[in-house]
């Protein structure tokens, strides 16, 4: 006997998972935004750096995309335990992420260039798990839903992992930048294409 039998397909499925995937990424919220006002509470101890701040930004805008697009779940009909986990990994990697920007302390680094500079492998490989598992999750779900994206998934998601991939091989503050600011913008594409937001 399959457990996933066990389980009936109902709207109570969707409204449980989604208030679990909500309580995860309100943590990652939480800690991006507790973390951005420490530039406010203490601006002459905590300096901004450029790149960093970006991806606070970026991973801040990733997550309010994923977090309105549950409601798009809805749609699926049948909900199985691995699209369940792979949903809640991709959450919980949003946490892991805004903890790698702001950690609980920097007294063992100089500011927060020092911090990511040398912290940065660990955040590219989740930022490489994120998009991975983002891609197997839709590709799961169906050849149609995989689909009715069109072409410009596959080259976002093909460009986001490859980015990552990169950053953990080149170390260059350059690259840093420039990915990060198109990752950014590519998100802010994406979610106008997706949502059709004039542009």
């Amino acid at each position: 006997m399959n457990a996933d039998t066990l389980i009936p397909q109902t709207h109570e499925i969707f409204v449980h998972i989604r208030i679990i995937i909500g309580m995860i990424l309100g943590l990652s919220v939480a800690r991006l935004v507790s973390g951005s006002t420490r530039f406010i509470q203490h601006p002459g101890k905590d300096k901004i750096y450029l790149i960093h701040f970006a991806w606070v930004i970026c991973i801040f805008l990733f997550i309010l995309h994923f977090w309105w697009f549950e409601f798009a779940l809805s749609q699926i009909k049948i909900w199985t335990f691995t699209l369940y986990f792979l949903l809640i990994s991709y959450s919980i990697i949003f946490v892991m992420l805004a903890a790698m920007l702001f950690p609980d302390q920097l007294t063992e680094y100089q500011g927060f260039k020092d911090y990511f500079q040398k912290r940065k492998t660990g955040f590219y490989i989740l930022l490489l798990a994120l998009f991975t598992i983002d891609s197997l999750d839709t590709f799961i779900k169906g050849k149609q839903y995989y689909e009715h994206y069109g072409i410009l998934y596959p080259i976002r998601q093909a460009f986001l992992i490859a980015g990552a991939a990169g950053g953990l091989l080149f170390r260059s503050e350059r690259y840093d930048l420039i990915y990060v600011i198109a990752a950014l913008a590519s998100q802010v594409v994406w979610i106008m294409v997706l949502f059709n937001l004039p542009g």
